[in-house]
């Protein structure tokens, strides 16, 4: 099963489909994968779908901004297991707090979630469970018994660091990581969410391989990612643009090791003696003292956010404030190594923007040679001198630059807009609902 579009013939018109979206967290804020369920509720909401929504409490204050007076999301209540991980969690690497405190909170909230599941199910009479994420292939799921269809992913993961940059993790969390993996066919045993689904959904080859052996055999790619186009729009095609004398590139996203942001600022530095440009960091995290400290030593920090050229930190910004200065930049950078999506590509795909990234893992999925650069990790030095060179060639190029963001807009609007991918999404719960009940 490798097309979803062959789940279209399902898709026809009859009894309206009650569906209830079930993940840890739902958040525009946080970004990443906690924003794809609430893309998926969004939609489906707009759309009058009957929906529901089971959500971890700390997204509270922004969803209900967000949605005053929606009684059909449900909200697993933070307790103190969840404020003592959160604790140890953040003292911890991250990928070993992703696998150890970060686990232990998660299979704790999908515990609460069971009886919130269980009682919406008899009460609404639910059709089909979505859950979303973790989008994690390896990681277990307590979504099952509920005597109803349960749909889980897209998921994306099946990621390793680039062959040179392996030792970017640390001994420990190698060791972690690769116990994590060992125990994932007994963990998927225990908690057999993920062996009793309808149909798992996963986002590309890598993933799929990636799945634990004995889980639901039956697998349908289809694209993790969306974008939506009511926020990320280009500017108006009919107002002439006059090229700007100073390019500005933008980098959007936590600033966190993996990420590479210390390469991306190596590179800018040797790109802007040959030409003038400014590169606005757009996030928070971690790293951020340590590359503010950086940029400062290299010599290309900007005295402000007024300044045409050098390197502004913006710091953590709203989604409508990030999707007004990406508006203003010319080009998207994105030098992760460990990036298994990438939901920014395609935001700034949306816009028209064309996007230099590092070719691996979830930016291989969305660009190409029309639409973006994409620079080979080889090495370290290889990988910074080839940003180095994408900087240079798309700052000296303004209308190879736009060309390349026209492109870009074209493959969102044919491939990732939410609607699109909620219409591929609705023809899979019709799919699964039409096939024989499951016991109870």
């Amino acid at each position: 099963m490798n097309d979803p579009t062959t789940a279209a013939t399902f898709a026809d018109a009859g009894s309206p489909l009650r569906v209830l979206i079930v993940s840890e967290h739902a958040s525009a804020r946080y970004g990443g994968e906690a924003a794809l369920p609430l893309h998926y509720f969004r939609v489906l909401r707009n759309r009058g779908v009957d929906v529901w929504l089971v959500t971890h409490a700390r997204t509270r204050d922004e969803l209900t901004q967000a949605y005053p007076g929606e009684r059909r999301i449900h909200y697993v209540e933070d307790t103190r297991l969840h404020r003592l991980m959160w604790q140890i969690g953040k003292r911890l690497p991250a990928q070993i707090a992703y696998f150890t405190t970060g686990f232990v909170s998660r299979f704790a909230a999908q515990l609460t979630q069971r009886s919130i599941v269980k009682q919406l199910v008899a009460d609404e009479r639910i059709d089909v469970i979505h859950q979303p994420m973790p989008v994690s292939p390896r990681e277990p799921s307590m979504m099952f018994g509920f005597g109803v269809p349960v749909i889980i992913g897209p998921m994306n993961g099946g990621m390793e660091y680039p062959p040179a940059f392996q030792r970017h993790r640390g001994p420990v969390e190698r060791v972690m990581v690769r116990l994590g993996r060992l125990s994932a066919a007994a963990l998927n045993h225990l908690m057999p969410g993920k062996r009793q689904a309808a149909l798992l959904l996963v986002a590309n080859a890598r993933t799929r391989d990636a799945l634990p052996s004995g889980l639901c055999p039956r697998v349908i790619e289809l694209v993790e990612n969306g974008v939506d186009l009511a926020l990320w729009q280009p500017r108006d095609d009919a107002v002439p643009q006059a090229p700007p004398p100073v390019a500005t590139f933008i980098y959007l996203g936590r600033l966190i090791d993996w990420k590479a942001v210390d390469l991306l600022l190596e590179a800018f530095a040797d790109a802007s003696r040959q030409a003038p440009m400014r590169l606005l960091i757009v996030g928070d995290g971690v790293e951020r003292p340590r590359l503010e400290s950086m940029a400062s030593q290299l010599g290309i920090a900007a005295a402000s956010d007024e300044d045409r050229e050098g390197v502004w930190f913006a710091g953590w910004l709203t989604q409508a404030t990030c999707a007004r200065e990406l508006l203003q930049a010319d080009c998207l950078v994105l030098p992760s190594l460990l990036e298994c999506g990438g939901a920014v590509v395609l935001e700034a795909m949306s816009m028209s923007k064309p996007v230099i990234a590092t070719a691996w893992g979830g930016p291989l999925d969305y660009l190409d040679e029309h639409c973006g650069v994409l620079v080979s990790p080889r090495d370290r030095a290889s990988l910074v001198e080839g940003l180095a060179n994408a900087f240079v060639k798309l700052a000296q190029a303004p209308e190879e630059c736009r060309a390349m963001g026209r492109k870009g807009r074209e493959k969102v609007l044919r491939d990732y807009d939410w609607d699109v991918k909620v219409d591929r999404v609705m023809a899979l719960y019709r799919r699964v609902c039409s096939e024989k009940p499951l016991a109870t």
